[in-house]
């Protein structure tokens, strides 16, 4: 498996995180194929990196409510 650079990689909060601090999730566009993901309260902790195709399933299905509460 390659290693992805994130150095430069600009870092966005989902709209669906918590105002308060808590459930923190930070998602970069900066790639085509990959989009990476981070917990914003560990900013130099792991990424998780998904197939950007996977990743547009993913929300998608979020936002029309089809995983469930």
């Amino acid at each position: 498996m390659r290693s992805l650079d994130l150095t430069c990689a600009t870092w966005r909060k989902s709209s669906y995180s918590n105002q308060d601090g808590g459930e923190c999730v930070e998602v970069s566009d900066d790639f085509a194929a990959v989009v990476p993901v981070r917990d914003s309260k560990n900013a130099h902790g792991p990424v998780i990196t998904f197939a950007a195709d996977g990743w547009a399933s993913f929300i998608t299905a979020v936002k029309r409510g089809e995983l469930g509460a």
